[in-house]
This record gives structure tokens, sequence and C-alpha cells, in this order.
């Protein structure tokens, strides 16, 4: 027996524990010395990597719809938000472009044009609108002011430091919101909307400097991780 295991170690089957009988001790001590330096260098057999598997495939399994709806909330967020972002622009460049789109009115004391068409439509022109500039038909701007200080047209409906338009997603002002399908067209009402404007117009104490604001927002019924907004505020002066 001595003479095998000597063999062996000799032509390096058990490298790591050739040292042990070196001071050739007893045969029994040897064979179990052996047996236990070749259960330590032994690997994983096969069930044990089998079964290492199917656990990490069970965990994982479980996890995984956590992470599908993360990426795809995420990609939908972002989508979202961009085009919120651009609606909200869209609309806010057409409230600043009155004053040279209208040919009735300077922009800035208009309280006629339909900005929820586009593009806006004038009732003076083509009778499309039916906004009359009083309340509560009033489009545009929201009108001219009751004080002359800045040199603004007589007999105006907007009292400095009021506002026209709403902002709250639950209490819409008809000319004051408009609706907007998946690809960010234009609807005639709300059914159907994707996307949501409002606006609001501010008119200062002076009535020389009226302040916009727009707010975009998504249906949250149609948006993963809720409705997504986006505000924007601007202002205008008189005789710009």
């Amino acid at each position: 027996m001595a003479e095998q295991l000597t063999s062996m170690l000799n032509y390096r089957k058990l490298p790591g524990c050739r040292w042990q009988l070196w001071r050739r001790p007893r045969i029994g001590q040897s064979e179990r010395r052996l047996r236990d330096c070749a259960r330590s260098q032994r690997g994983s057999s096969m069930v044990e990597t089998l079964v290492a598997a199917g656990i990490l495939i069970v965990v994982v399994a479980g996890i995984l719809p956590v992470f599908m709806l993360a990426i795809q909330t995420t990609y939908v967020q972002g989508d979202v938000a961009t085009r919120v972002t651009e609606y909200a622009q869209d609309k806010m460049e057409q409230l600043l472009s009155l004053n040279k789109d209208n040919i009735i009115s300077d922009g800035f004391n208009d309280a006629t044009t339909d900005t929820t068409v586009f593009p806006a439509a004038v009732n003076a022109l083509d009778g499309t609108t039916s906004c009359t500039g009083t309340s509560p038909n009033i489009c545009g701007l929201g009108g001219a002011s009751t004080s002359t200080s800045c040199g603004g047209p007589t007999g105006g409906t907007f009292t400095p430091g009021t506002s026209v338009g709403s902002l709250p997603p639950a209490a819409p002002v008809t000319y004051f919101v408009d609706y907007l399908d998946t690809n960010g067209n234009l609807l005639t009402s709300s059914t159907g909307a994707y996307y949501t404007r409002q606006w609001q117009v501010s008119l200062d104490s002076t009535s020389c400097l009226k302040t916009i604001t727009v707010v975009a927002s998504s249906v949250s019924a149609n948006v993963k991780g809720g409705a997504v907004s986006m505000k924007l505020v601007a202002v205008k002066a008189a005789n710009l």
C-alpha cells in the first residue's frame, strides 16, 4: 500500500499532498490524510451545480417583473415628459405671437382670438368662434384693462390684479383649455384626450404687464407611473 501511495505522489496525481509522506507516517494516517486532501480539492458535482442554478432561476424569475415594470415606467415617463414639455412650449409661443397674428388687436389687449384651434381664429374674421371679449366668452390674453395707465384702449373688462383662465386640471375654463390625442393633434373635446393644456393670464396692478402660465399634462389613466405635467411661465408687456 505504501508503495502505491508513493507511486501516486511521484506521478503528481495528488501534488498538493506529497509533503504528507516525506516523513513516512504510519500507513493509516497517510491514507486518511490523502483522503482528506483529495476531498478538499474536489470540485462541485453536477447535482450541486444544478441545484444552485435552480435556486438562481427561481430568485431571478421572482424579481424579473419588477425590473420589467421599472424599465417600462422609466421609458414611458421619459417619452411623455418630453411631449408635455414640447406641447406646453407650442401653446406658449402661440399666445405670445398674438400681437403679430391678430390683425384686429395689438395682442396684449386681445379678447377675441380663439387659441384653442390652430391657426388661431378671430371671430370678426371668419366667424368660427363665439368669443365676444366679454365674460364668459373671453379668449386671447384676456382683453383690455379697465385702466388706461399704459395707453391701452378704454372700456376694458380686465380688472388689474385679476386673472382669466384656469390651471387646475379639474377646473378647465372655456377658451383656456385644449385637448390633444396621443400624437399631439388637437381634438374638439376631451373625449379620447391623452394630453391636456390649460393656461391662465394674469394682469398686474399697473395694467402694463401680463403673466402667462401654461400647464400641459398627460391623462394619468393612460400613463404608467402617473400623470406627467410641465408648467411654463412668461410675461408680456404692453405695446410689445
